[in-house]
C-alpha cells in the first residue's frame, strides 16, 4: 500500500482541530504500530541478512528457504516444525535464524506470548551475536505495545534507545507509543521529543513524532516543550 506522510499528517491535523483525540488515535494509532513495525522489521531483516549472508551453508540454506516458504503460505506448524530441526540440526548461522523466523512465525499465527517469549530468550542469549539480539529484543519489544505494559516495552528495549545504537530511533518510538497507550503523556512526550531533537531521525519516523507530540498537546495532559 502506498503511504504519503503529508496526507497522512493532513487528516490526523484535521483530527486535532475537531479537538476528538480519542477518535484519532482509534483511527490512526493501530496504523502507526504497523506501520513502526515494518520498518523494525526490515532493519532486524537487514541485520540477519548480512549475518546469514556471512555463514552461507549450500544444504541448510536450502531447508531454511523451505521453512520460510511454508510460513509465507500460512503453513505455520510446518514451518515450525522444519524451522525447530533446523535449530537442532543446522550449521552456521542457520540454528539463530531458524529460532529468530520461529518466533516470527508464532506471531504469525497469533500467540503473542509465545513469540515475546521466543525473542526474550533470543535477546538473552549471550552465544547469539549482539546484532541479532538487539533484533530480537525489538521485536518483543514491539510486540509488547499491544500485549503487555509500558514497564515491560521499557525493560526489553530501553538500553536501546541510546545515542549511537541502531535501533535507537524505534526503541524511542515503540516507548514513547508504549507511554502514550498507557496514559504517561509526560514520558510519552520526552520519547517522541528525543527522536525529533535527534538529526539523524529517518524522516518517516520524525514525522510521526511530530504527529504524536501534536496528539499529546491536544490532550492538554502534559506541557509543551519550551523552545
Amino acid at each position: 500500500m502506498a503511504f504519503n506522510d503529508d496526507s497522512f499528517i493532513r487528516e490526523v491535523n484535521e483530527e486535532l482541530r475537531s479537538d476528538q483525540m480519542k477518535g484519532a488515535w482509534r483511527r490512526f494509532g493501530r496504523y502507526i504500530i504497523v506501520v513502526a513495525i515494518l520498518i523494525v522489521v526490515g532493519t532486524a531483516g537487514k541485520v540477519l541478512y548480512q549475518y546469514w549472508d556471512d555463514n552461507r551453508s549450500s544444504s541448510a540454506g536450502d531447508q531454511f528457504l523451505a521453512a520460510m516458504k511454508l510460513a509465507d503460505e500460512n503453513k505455520n506448524d510446518e514451518a515450525l516444525a522444519a524451522l525447530d530441526k533446523l535449530e537442532k540440526e543446522g550449521h552456521g548461522a542457520y540454528p539463530v535464524l531458524a529460532r529468530m523466523r520461529a518466533a516470527t512465525v508464532k506471531a504469525q499465527k497469533g500467540d503473542a506470548a509465545a513469540a515475546i517469549a521466543a525473542f526474550n530468550e533470543i535477546g538473552k542469549d549471550n552465544g547469539v551475536p549482539a546484532a541479532v539480539r538487539d533484533a530480537a529484543k525489538m521485536r518483543a519489544g514491539w510486540l509488547l505495545i499491544e500485549n503487555g505494559s509500558y514497564e515491560q516495552v521499557s525493560a526489553a528495549i530501553e538500553e536501546m534507545a541510546v545515542p549511537g545504537n541502531a535501533f535507537r530511533h524505534s526503541a524511542r518510538e515503540a516507548l514513547g507509543l508504549a507511554a502514550y497507550k498507557a496514559g504517561n503523556m509526560t514520558q510519552a512526550r520526552q520519547w517522541f521529543q528525543s527522536i525529533v531533537d535527534d538529526t539523524d531521525s529517518p524522516r518517516n519516523v520524525a514525522n510521526r513524532a511530530h504527529m504524536m507530540l501534536d496528539l499529546i498537546t491536544a490532550s492538554g495532559k502534559a506541557p509543551a516543550a519550551q523552545g
